[in-house]
């Protein structure tokens, strides 16, 4: 794996004043930093590593493989970076394009934020501003869980550069928060909380697995929550209208296990889209992306190539 370079981070509480995300002292920080190289020597070995900056701050990007195909960006849950995607990378690198994975600005990596982010729109301008710095004219964006609200956030208010959009059981995006995932937001990022306590909470969300430290995800995103400190308001739920403005053609893929939301309520809302695909997995938790890579990589390759205009040669 190529040296990854972490740039200076926010440090300390006094960023939450500011409502800028932090990790909470240099110890924090360094723990994290420890697991995230760990995490990342997991990953196949990314064709470019990039810094953009953006009125938010400087997001971190890394591209995986090469292709005609529109390129691919993958936007994280919380608390969660680059090295989420280790299971998914090696099918969707196959899909014949470009595969850029995304830092989240405000969550614990190497993007840096330095404004407030207090709306969807905020979301969707960095977004817009990391792709334009990117050079990408026109992309796909998958993301999971509160990934894939940014993913419809910058469909709605930055629609000029989207071609599509992969919703991975998208957190409060399609129907409301349930109080299991209030429990696990809540209980899993106070400070003190013991690691075992930390671990079964992220079990409870990713489908009841004995012990999420056995994972490098699970590690990661433990960290996150013990090490960082996230300054975002709560993300508003799409109106109905909202949604059914989105001009893109969208594949919600909605976890039957998920605690995250009603999956049968979440489903009937997404199939109002215009364009839209919903499926529900049946079987699947909110952390579907780890538990199906193989079928997740097949019906991305099978929607993509659906879309119009796809290859640009």
């Amino acid at each position: 794996m190529a040296e990854i370079s972490f740039p200076e981070p926010r440090i300390g509480p006094e960023w939450a004043r500011r409502r800028i995300g932090a990790f909470r002292d240099r110890a924090a920080f360094e723990r994290f930093a420890a697991v995230y190289r760990e995490a990342m020597d997991t990953l196949p070995e990314p064709d470019e590593q990039r810094t953009v900056e953006t009125s938010y701050g400087t997001v971190r990007v890394y591209r995986f493989g090469t292709g005609d195909g529109v390129p691919l960006v993958l936007m994280p849950g919380r608390q969660s970076c680059t090295p989420l995607w280790r299971t998914n990378l090696p099918g969707l690198m196959r899909s014949g394009r470009p595969v850029y994975a995304v830092d989240g600005l405000g969550e614990p990596g190497c993007s840096v934020q330095s404004a407030p982010m207090t709306t969807g729109a905020d979301q969707a301008a960095w977004i817009d501003e990391m792709l334009a710095g990117l050079g990408l004219p026109r992309v796909h964006v998958l993301g999971v869980s509160i990934g894939g609200w940014l993913a419809v956030q910058v469909a709605l208010h930055r629609p000029e550069r989207i071609a599509s959009v992969i919703a991975l059981d998208p957190a409060h995006t399609f129907a409301p928060l349930t109080w299991k995932m209030l429990v696990v937001s809540l209980g899993s990022v106070l400070p003190g909380m013991p690691e075992g306590l930390r671990n079964r909470l992220l079990g409870w969300i990713s489908g009841g697995i004995g012990n999420a430290s056995e994972h490098i995800e699970g590690r990661l995103v433990a960290s996150g929550m013990r090490d960082f400190k996230v300054c975002f308001p709560a993300p508003a739920l799409p109106g109905e209208d909202a949604l059914r403005s989105l001009g893109v053609p969208v594949l919600a893929l909605i976890a039957g296990k998920s605690i995250v939301h009603d999956a049968g309520k979440a489903a009937a809302r997404a199939r109002t889209l215009r364009e839209g695909t919903v499926e529900i997995w049946a079987e699947a938790s909110h952390a579907l992306n780890g538990e199906y890579p193989d079928r997740l990589a097949e019906r991305v390759r099978t929607f993509l190539d659906e879309v119009p205009g796809d290859r640009q040669g």
